[in-house]
């Protein structure tokens, strides 16, 4: 009797996420579309900043979706120079076998191509040919750069995948809820995360954030993703890379996905349970527990040795934790 009580109970759970996420989902864009400006062109000059056409790859997977439609593309950005973390995702949520591809993105080492780091990327790109190479400098003040080229790669190269996930490499990612979970969630217009609705510009001259008045004259930013981890339906690649074409660069990553966001009246979702309502994608550090990681899609902060060894024990252990977790 518990048992038929517990499944009804975890039915009922599941169809009442599926319609709350829905209809948030729906009011949230049509809410969000009254309000979105009407975009105008940038100049070609400032565009090209951003344009695909400007970069060229070094190195790339064009061929790697080819013939299959992915449930779910990790595209993970990362430092040239960062080998050790590439390998720990390799050998935890980036090699998970549940329907999805992971591929790195890098952009030119400090030292250029003749650098002893190209040499041992090129090397580490034939033996796993998972990483994207494209030839703009990799540094904080491209990462713009770098999530449109992401972005444009997608459309290009994978346009049968259904979702996708900007991660970066020092996240924890609980594959396995979070392909639960997408399997009822929205295949358009959908973008989930931890959401920051009132970010304002930082003004200060010694901020690592600072968005000059010039280059950004309004008071606050609209609603937008944390760039740790963000999941979006895989459609949104092509029309956020179209609207790249509408919006000014800024040096924040996260906050330029959202601008290009508003101009296309998507506005991104809170990502909770339904039970504790706590946000699924924890920016914030903790400390490994098996059972409370199994509750949340991400964390944050995992060096490459801390990933490995809870990994070794989530991918072994989760399964005993999941009692009601929708």
């Amino acid at each position: 009797m518990r048992v038929t009580f517990s499944w009804r109970l975890v039915k009922f759970l599941t169809v009442s996420a599926v319609l709350l996420l829905s209809a948030q989902v729906y009011v949230s864009r049509v809410t969000f579309s009254k309000h979105r400006p009407k975009p105008r062109p940038l100049p070609e000059e400032e565009y090209r900043v951003l344009s695909p056409q400007t970069y060229k790859y070094i190195f790339n997977q064009p061929a790697v979706c080819k013939g299959r439609s992915p449930f779910l593309v990790f595209m993970v950005p990362v430092a040239p120079f960062d080998t050790e973390a590439r390998e720990a995702v390799r050998k935890t949520w980036g090699a998970s076998g549940q329907d999805t591809l992971t591929l790195f993105y890098v952009g030119v080492p400090e030292g250029g191509q003749g650098s002893g780091i190209q040499d041992k990327l090129e090397e580490e790109s034939r033996k796993h040919a998972d990483i994207i190479q494209i030839n703009f400098e990799d540094s904080y003040k491209n990462l713009t750069i770098k999530t449109m080229m992401m972005m444009n790669w997608l459309a290009t190269h994978c346009p049968n995948a259904f979702y996708a996930m900007k991660v970066d490499a020092d996240i924890f990612v609980n594959v396995f809820y979070l392909i639960r979970r997408l399997r009822s969630s929205p295949r358009q217009d959908y973008i989930t995360g931890s959401l920051i609705s009132d970010g304002k510009p930082r003004r200060e001259s010694n901020s690592k954030w600072q968005v000059t008045e010039e280059l950004y004259p309004e008071d606050s930013f609209p609603p937008y993703v944390s760039g740790a981890g963000y999941v979006f339906s895989a459609d949104l690649a092509a029309r956020i890379s179209w609207a790249s074409r509408f919006v000014r660069m800024i040096p924040l990553e996260d906050v330029y996905v959202g601008l290009c966001l508003h101009v296309l009246g998507v506005r991104p979702v809170y990502s909770r349970s339904l039970l504790t309502l706590r946000n699924l994608f924890e920016i914030q550090n903790l400390e490994y527990d098996r059972c409370i990681f199994a509750k949340l899609v991400l964390v944050n902060g995992f060096k490459p040795s801390k990933l490995l060894s809870a990994w070794e024990d989530f991918s072994q252990g989760h399964t005993s934790c999941y009692i009601l977790l929708h």
